[in-house]
Formats: C-alpha cells, sequence, structure tokens
C-alpha cells in the first residue's frame, strides 16, 4: 500500500521542519507556504537540524505557493499561524480532496474548532500538538532547538504515520485525550510571552527567577481557571501540569543546577513569539495567555496575571522596550 501524501499548509519554520523530517524518514511530501521560502529552498535546498547535532539536506523538497496543490493530499498538516486558520480552511475546502484528513499543529485550543466548523462535512478534521519552537537560519536551514515530540489523535490514519516516520526529530506521538494534551502544552506555553517580552533567549530568560516567577503565577492562574472549568489538563513532558509552577518558581540554585540541566535547550532557542515580535508580526498571545482570559470570563473569572501579559505583548508589538526581570515582575506582580 502507497505511503499516504502529506501537504504541509503554512511551511514557515515550524512546517518546513516537520515536512523535512518527515521526508528524510520516506513519507512524501508538499509544502505550501510563502514565496520568500520557496526561493530560498529553490537555491539552497531544504535542511532540518537539532539540538543533538542531527542533520539532513533535502534537494528534491516540493515547494509551492499554490493551494491547489492541496488536491494531491491524502493528510493536511495545518502549520499556519492561529490567525490565519479561518483563510487556511478556505484553502482545504476550496482544494483539498473530500476525505482528506487534516491536522491542526498550531498553538492554542479554538483553531481545530474553526476548522471544524469549516470543513466537518467533507474532512476527517483531528487535532495535533507541537512541544517545540523551530529557528529559521537562513539558505533553507531550520533547527529544532528544543526537546520534545509530536502529538496528534490516535487514529488509523495518525498511526500509519507514525510508522512511516519512526525514530525521526519530528517523531509522532498519539494520544486519545488531545484536548487535555493541548491545554498542558498551553500551561507550558505560558513561557512564551515572558520570554518575547524578555528580549532574551530561552535560556537566559530561564535562568532568572523573576520571569520564572511571572511564568508561574500564569501557570497557577490558568490552572485554577481549568479546575473551575472541569477540564484536566495532561503532563507534557517530564513535569505534570499541577507541579509545573512550584519548578519553575523553584530558586535559582535548584532550577538552574538541577531543573535546567536536564531540559535539552539550544543556546540560541526563542519562542515563537519572541521571532513574531523580532519579525514585527502580530504575535499568538490571544491564543495562549488570551485563551485562558475567555475561559475565566466564562466561568465567572477574572484572570489577572494573564490579561496584563497580554496587554504587555500588545504594547511590545507596538514597539515598547523589553523588560528587565525585576520590571516585568513589578507590571505583572506588583
Amino acid at each position: 500500500m502507497a505511503a499516504a501524501r502529506v501537504a504541509i499548509l503554512g511551511a514557515g519554520s515550524v512546517g518546513c521542519f516537520i515536512g523535512g523530517c518527515w521526508q528524510a524518514a520516506g513519507v512524501p511530501v508538499t509544502f505550501i507556504g510563502r514565496q520568500r521560502f520557496a526561493d530560498d529552498i529553490a537555491r539552497h535546498g531544504l535542511t532540518v537540524s537539532d539540538y543533538n547535532g542531527w542533520q539532513r539536506r533535502l534537494d528534491d523538497a516540493d515547494y509551492r505557493t499554490d493551494p491547489a496543490v492541496l488536491a494531491g493530499a491524502d493528510i493536511v498538516a495545518v502549520c499556519v499561524k492561529s490567525g490565519a486558520t479561518a483563510d487556511a480552511a478556505a484553502d482545504i475546502a476550496r482544494h483539498g480532496r473530500d476525505g482528506a484528513l487534516v491536522i491542526s499543529f498550531q498553538n492554542g485550543i479554538s483553531n481545530v474548532d474553526v476548522l471544524h466548523h469549516a470543513l466537518d462535512r467533507r474532512f476527517e478534521v483531528v487535532r495535533g500538538m507541537i512541544p517545540y519552537n523551530v529557528a529559521y537560519l537562513g539558505e533553507g536551514r531550520f533547527h529544532k532547538g528544543v526537546a520534545g515530540d509530536l502529538y496528534a489523535e490516535d487514529r488509523a490514519e495518525t498511526r500509519a504515520l507514525a510508522g512511516l516516520i519512526g525514530d525521526s526529530p519530528a517523531r509522532l506521538k498519539l494520544s486519545g485525550d488531545m484536548l487535555g494534551v493541548a491545554w498542558g502544552k498551553l500551561l507550558v506555553n505560558l513561557n512564551n510571552a515572558v520570554n518575547a517580552l524578555s528580549g532574551r533567549t530561552l535560556l537566559e530568560q530561564l535562568r532568572e527567577r523573576d520571569y520564572r516567577r511571572v511564568v508561574a503565577a500564569s501557570q497557577r492562574e490558568g490552572l485554577a481557571i481549568l479546575k473551575a472549568a472541569g477540564i484536566t489538563p495532561a503532563k507534557v513532558g517530564a513535569v505534570g501540569p499541577n507541579a509545573l509552577p512550584s519548578l519553575i518558581d523553584s530558586p535559582d540554585w535548584l532550577f538552574r543546577n538541577v531543573f535546567l540541566k536536564k531540559w535539552k535547550i539550544d543556546a540560541r532557542a526563542r519562542s515563537s513569539m519572541a521571532d513574531d515580535l523580532a519579525a514585527g508580526h502580530r504575535t499568538e498571545v490571544d491564543y495562549i495567555n488570551g485563551e485562558l482570559v475567555a475561559l475565566g470570563e466564562r466561568q465567572g473569572m477574572s484572570a489577572p496575571v494573564n490579561r496584563k501579559i497580554v496587554e504587555l505583548i500588545r504594547a511590545a508589538e507596538a514597539s515598547a522596550a523589553p523588560l528587565s526581570p525585576a520590571d516585568l515582575r513589578a507590571a505583572v506582580l506588583g
């Protein structure tokens, strides 16, 4: 039986890394994205690498800018930014093959609802999760700087895809509780905004306890809101969600010498939100911290920590300067 044909819709840094690793494993992949990536990859090929030193170069990556090629895909991996989800759904509806599997590899919770609303009559829509950021190094090079595995809903199609991918840096794990996984990932992703506001690499930011105190406070607030809503976030990574804030908030000597040393974080790694700020793009904060603010409102609960972080990111999008550890702690926690 022929391998399923995969289209990466929104093939930016993350999409090129996933698709590049999958193609290196033998999966037929078509990339769909922006002209600047198409030109760069046509000139230099597509190279994927990770923090362990693994690297593969592909000279035959099929990178397109026209979504009409979705017609040939059995599986569509949606990797667009959250604000472009409705447009991606429209492209899939216009060009996709009836019955194709659509996997959302996007930040936040509500993107899958948008895809379901637009596509459920003709496509199978499932939730996925990507736990890491990917840095674009130029000349067609895409680098995974932190540890973690992709997740997707456990289905016959995703089991077959996971088998083809095998033990790759973009390996695919399966879960029967993807909503719990997504909320667990969102709690981890609350660090993204703090990293962006710091103006520092992930390692530099995480070494500062005042930055971590803000992250921990946003996570504790999120856990309280999720509990009120009857939602149980799943464990994502080595630490369960209820223990995560205490770990993040631990003293510097403990965090740096024990916890941080166990995490595989490349010295160049930054959050995707930091990358968006650096590029002058609107961030996905509404789909991360903002998801908890909205859920809190539905539960009749305030979310002052996450609401303030959203406000600070909006100011940063309008060119506000990065904040020092003490200044961010004062701005958010008083």
